[in-house]
């Protein structure tokens, strides 16, 4: 399936420049997650990519495509303010829906149920959307993005106010589609959840990106840390040479060394005092690494 191509993407508002020459590829048959703060441009930029607002500068293709509206059509979207009718039932808008998107009345029947059934929510079916709670409407508004299988997926925080069962049942709907080869960009703010699913990131700050790549590629850019743990006191590292020390806490210190013999003389030293429980390298989690891209 072809990619979604964002290149040199912008926008501004008065004189605030909410997405700033934003470039950035979403490969087909890959999960990419979309991070930023609040403000950052993330729901700027997919709403630009689906056509949604005007941009003022560069361009979204599929593939060799421009992104035209009957491209758009094919892209499932989900977007962070629901878009439900709250006076209709669950099951009639949902099939309404799909019509609009070109399914016939029974096909979107059946895959409304379908997926009805994955999200525990065939049971109310025949209810009004308002009657639900907020994370039964989540689960409605990303049927809605989900159900005409799509070749391709912009979903703006898809897991929000979903409970665990709900969020794994996402993911697993997520991987199914990224299996079928299509491309999928989703924004959450929940980066353990992202940093478990994603193949790829896009990092955002101040509406420029700042970081893409997959998490090691992204865990690569930072420093080489390791924490050495002791049987005694370890404020001695201080003063072994190739090593800058970031953190000493009793009997155990977080080093950085400036190469492998550095490193492997630290461990020597170590040993030649004594006890050495443990010296292991220390693998930032996406958090770290989100804040540091992002400073």
């Amino acid at each position: 399936m072809a990619p979604i191509e964002v290149t040199g993407l912008t926008r501004t508002f008065g004189e605030l420049r909410a997405v700033d020459d934003v470039s950035f590829t979403v490969p087909g048959g890959v999960l990419t997650g979309f991070v930023g703060g609040n403000g950052a441009g993330k729901t700027t930029t997919m709403r630009l990519i689906m056509g949604l607002l005007a941009a003022h500068g560069g361009e979204v293709r599929w593939g060799d495509e421009p992104m035209t509206t009957r491209v758009r059509r094919r892209i499932g979207y989900m977007p962070e303010e629901r878009g439900l009718y709250p006076k209709q039932k669950v099951l009639d808008q949902l099939v309404y829906l799909g019509e609009l998107s070109g399914m016939s009345a029974a096909d979107a029947k059946a895959s409304v149920l379908e997926h009805l059934d994955r999200f525990g929510l065939r049971e109310r079916a025949g209810e009004r959307v308002e009657k639900l709670s907020l994370g039964n409407q989540q689960r409605v508004q990303i049927i809605a993005a989900l159900m005409t299988t799509p070749d391709g997926l912009i979903l703006d925080e898809p897991f929000s106010g979903l409970d665990p069962s709900a969020v794994d049942s996402m993911a697993d709907l997520l991987r199914e589609h990224a299996s079928r080869g299509i491309p999928v960009l989703f924004s959450s703010h929940q980066l353990d959840l992202v940093e478990r699913l994603c193949d790829r990131l896009v990092v955002l700050a101040h509406g420029r990106v700042v970081a893409t790549g997959t998490v090691d590629e992204l865990r690569g850019r930072g420093p080489e840390l390791y924490r050495l743990t002791l049987g005694g006191d370890a404020g001695w590292v201080r003063d072994v040479a190739g090593i800058h020390v970031h953190d000493v806490d009793g009997n155990t210190a977080l080093v950085e060394p400036d190469d492998d013999g550095a490193r492997q003389a630290l461990l020597r030293a170590a040993l030649d005092r004594g006890d050495v429980r443990d010296f292991a390298r220390q693998v930032p989690a996406l958090s770290d690494i989100y804040r540091e891209v992002t400073a």
